[in-house]
């Protein structure tokens, strides 16, 4: 009797569960019985170049195809703003859309075998900025315009460019083409052009305008660059005509401040000398220039003398080449100070260091190091690549010497075990190391007690194990966490080729960007 109540109480409570439960137990009735697919499970977006979204999930054999349905800002997909099919082989599938915009995606599968289709799987994807520009061509940038160009017969209306407030009205002609002549500008202005239409963005660029000659010196291949540098005005501006300069081979010394710079970007001037800077030379700038040492010149640049009033030296848009001691070296006894050099957007290949680092300053306080955008191959033979010695009677008198090196690409594969990437013992030292690509197989970053521990932020390391992996206790390494070590899958390495081929590292900014585009 007892077992009979009991039995009759329990079959009570399963019935009121299952009644409680009813809603439940029906949507997973729906999914897991016999009249509905399996929903899509493991759905994952991931935004890629900009406004490209990748899907992919898990598929089952059973399912003809997906369909997925795009919302923009709009959760409640109330207005459908992409429908798309997709089989299982074209997993995962790459979507274009608009820029800036929050997108709302769900999923379904549809049956191949006529059960009815899936429950939807829901995620989301918010898409950067949208870029149908092209990168700007140095032959399209002139002193005071610009050509911009773009995807043709794209959705497009106007044109921003600043600073100035200059703005470009599209015509229908530029429009179909893809692309216009921005006008108004000012000559060596760094400039950010926006891409209309309407008020969405749909490109933004940047670039340099170039040289409005004016006050400038015009130098040709026939001159002799020499007798031009000697005859110049402290604080001239040496403007080179492309073509290659041969009227004068060997050391150029400088004595004074001055630039001296191609006039166009993308035909550089080919040179064949190293430059000596002395003590009157206290800011000097190389800009756009092709410095060939012809395997034959020491240093391109050294500072020769002692001097407190070394001020800025500016390498940029330069290709630096074939030396067989040092890029940048400063040995001269005695107390020597340089307030900042900075090398950027430029290519440095086959620096042989015989006798001397890579870049090498000895004796001097050199307080500030940048090295960015730009690429070093093959810089760095069995030596160093960046010393900063504890220079006497400088170092631990209350000075600081600072290294920044960001978006680099360092291909230096004949540094061996013992060279470092940062030999630097001025005994206050910092620096960071960001968003570069190595590939140095044997190289370590220091083992040097008196070099402060970096700080390491989105670096990439092939072939570079020293570079991130722990080894004796006096090694520091790229502990952050925050590093790779894909391939790179460069185009062609052993030609100085660094074309990235492999997109999550073109994603994550990893790099010189020249490479990237």
């Amino acid at each position: 009797m007892n077992a009979k109540y009991t039995f009759k109480g329990l079959l009570a409570m399963f019935l009121l569960v299952i009644a409680g439960c009813e809603s439940y137990n029906e949507a997973v009735l729906e999914d897991i019985g016999a009249n509905r697919v399996f929903s899509p499970i493991e759905l994952k977006a991931a935004v890629k170049n900009q406004t490209t979204v990748e899907l992919n999930w898990t598929t089952k054999e059973d399912v003809d195809h997906y369909t997925v349905e795009f919302s923009a800002d709009d959760p409640d997909f109330k207005t459908i703003y992409k429908t798309i099919n997709v089989t299982a082989k074209e997993l995962p599938v790459k979507v274009a859309l608009e820029g800036e915009t929050v997108y709302s995606i769900r999923v379904k599968a549809v049956s191949a075998s006529g059960l009815a289709d899936s429950k939807w799987s829901v995620t989301t994807a918010a898409t950067l900025t949208e870029q149908i520009f092209f990168p700007v061509q140095p032959a399209d940038i002139e002193a005071k315009q610009v050509t911009l160009r773009w995807t043709p017969n794209s959705s497009v209306t106007q044109i921003t460019a600043g600073p100035g407030g200059i703005t470009h009205t599209i015509t229908a002609a530029e429009k179909t083409a893809g692309a216009a002549i921005v006008s108004g500008l000012t000559g060596e202005t760094a400039y950010t052009a926006t891409l209309f239409n309407g008020s969405k963005k749909r490109g933004v660029v940047t670039f340099t305008t170039g040289i409005d000659i004016g006050t400038a010196t015009l130098v040709k291949p026939t001159d002799d660059l020499n007798a031009k540098i000697a005859a110049a005005d402290p604080d001239a501006v040496l403007v080179l005509m492309p073509g290659e300069y041969n009227v004068f081979v060997g050391e150029i010394i400088l004595n004074k401040s001055i630039t001296i710079r191609g006039l166009r970007s993308d035909n550089k001037p080919l040179l064949h000398n190293k430059f000596t800077l002395n003590a009157g030379a206290k800011n000097v700038s190389l800009i756009d220039l092709d410095i060939n040492g012809d395997k034959t010149q020491s240093d391109a640049v050294k500072y020769n003398e002692v001097s407190t009033a070394y001020g800025a030296l500016l390498i940029s848009g330069c290709n630096v080449h074939d030396f067989v001691k040092s890029f940048i070296t400063q040995t001269a006894t005695g107390i020597t100070k340089i307030v900042l050099v900075t090398v950027e957007n430029s290519v440095v290949t086959n620096i042989l260091t015989v006798q001397g680092d890579c870049i090498d300053f000895r004796t001097s306080h050199l307080a500030s190091l940048t090295l960015k955008n730009s690429t070093f191959n093959n810089c760095a033979t069995g030596r160093d690549f960046i010393r900063i010695d504890n220079a006497p009677n400088i170092t631990g008198t209350g000075l600081t010497t600072t290294v920044l090196v960001d978006a680099c690409t360092i291909s230096n594969k004949a540094m061996t075990a013992s060279n470092r990437i940062l030999y630097v013992r001025f005994a206050s030292n910092a620096s960071t190391i960001r968003n570069t690509l190595f590939e140095t197989p044997l190289a370590m970053y220091t083992n040097q007690t008196s070099t402060t521990a970096p700080t390491f932020l989105n670096n990439n390391y092939f072939n570079s194990a020293a570079l991130y992996t722990a080894g004796v206790a006096a090694v520091k390494y790229d502990a952050s966490g925050t590093y790779g070590t894909l391939d790179p899958q460069f185009a062609n390495s052993a030609t100085g080729n660094f074309t990235l081929k492999n997109q999550m590292l073109i994603d994550k900014n990893v790099g010189d960007p020249r490479w990237r585009q």
